[in-house]
């Protein structure tokens, strides 16, 4: 079975990311599938940004009349300052306007900045279903859940607007196109108690620990992210959930100067207790790749992209999320082609 290439917010590498363009871009360039991002605006819209905080991703900056919503809130643990969803109703928030998050990497994509209106989820499943039909073959959705716990301390319960949105969008079918991700195993349980039977993946970091888990047991006393990696983790969430997604600094094996030296047995043990695994985010900028795989000095140049990806394709992993779904896709079928 080939892994399947997931378009990372879109085709964020070449548009503005969770835009239409981006969406469509991803399916035109061979993703399997597409991944927004899921947050909350103040009147129970589902929204699909990367985070609620949206100064680096959108124009709201320049709306003198949001100026006063710019605010310093503490998400998940960490103070953040500037404008968030929850604080905007729908309607306010499609007057703005989408902006690529790094511009400094990627001046093309910044080209088209302030060209795309932002999208509410019931926008993107209807998206999807459409280029899926022009497409003639089937695109899925693995849709991040982003501040659960956050969300639902405000009166904003995810999980019960989320369930709402994939019944009425007709994505409950069980036919496979739906992923539900989250670093917060709890917001996985809840969406399935309510009838929700997509593919269920746990988000784990390579340090830290799930704001959940935090909130439930205290700082102190909460598991680390790291818990659930050992083989005795892994086994624990067998059957409780579908599979894993981690980044992929836990999928390359490095030495003590930080060279890639070829990649973890982590996909084999995540195999072995009977998990998918995937893993974030295939990018070919020398600031994204492992400094084994740089090239020259501009942190924007494309690097020896191909080799670190053939490294993490080449290990038998279920999916990858790519900025550039093409070139993934590129990789993985001369891989599937020397076997």
């Amino acid at each position: 079975m080939q892994p399947i290439v997931i378009g990372h917010r879109g085709a964020s590498g070449y548009r503005p990311e969770h835009t239409r363009s981006a969406y469509e871009l991803a399916v035109a360039l061979g993703a399997d599938a597409v991944e927004p991002d899921i947050v909350a605006t103040r009147d129970g819209v589902l929204v699909v940004r990367h985070e609620n905080e949206i100064s680096g991703t959108t124009d709201v900056a320049s709306h003198p009349k949001f100026h006063s919503r710019r605010v310093t809130k503490e998400i998940d643990g960490i103070e953040l300052t500037g404008w968030f969803t929850e604080d905007f109703t729908w309607a306010e928030l499609r007057t703005l306007r989408a902006r690529e998050r790094l511009p400094e990497v990627r001046k093309a994509s910044a080209t088209f900045d302030d060209r795309f209106p932002l999208l509410r989820l019931r926008d993107a499943f209807k998206l999807i279903d459409r280029v899926a039909g022009r497409a003639r073959r089937p695109i899925g959705i693995v849709a991040e859940i982003k501040h659960a716990t956050y969300f639902d301390s405000i009166g904003l319960p995810l999980d019960e607007l989320f369930a709402a949105e994939v019944n009425t969008a007709g994505w409950n079918a069980g036919d496979g196109r739906l992923t539900i991700e989250s670093f917060e195993r709890s917001l996985l349980g809840k969406i399935y108690a309510r009838g929700i039977y997509g593919k269920r993946i746990f988000l784990l970091e390579a340090r830290g620990k799930p704001f959940d888990e935090v909130a439930r047991l205290g700082l102190k006393n909460a598991p680390r992210y790291a818990d659930y990696l050992t083989d005795a983790g892994l086994y624990g969430l067998s059957g409780r959930i579908d599979g894993i997604s981690v980044p992929k600094s836990l999928i390359l094996e490095t030495d003590a100067d930080g060279q890639v030296t070829g990649a973890t047995d982590l996909v084999d043990a995540a195999h072995a207790a009977r998990l998918e695994i995937y893993c974030w985010t295939l990018r070919p900028e020398n600031r994204f790749l492992a400094k084994t795989f740089r090239r020259g000095r501009l942190r924007a140049d494309y690097g020896d992209w191909q080799s670190e990806f053939r490294t993490i394709l080449g290990t038998g992993i279920d999916g990858v999320f790519a900025d550039h779904p093409d070139l993934a896709v590129t990789v993985r079928d001369e891989l599937a082609a020397e076997d």
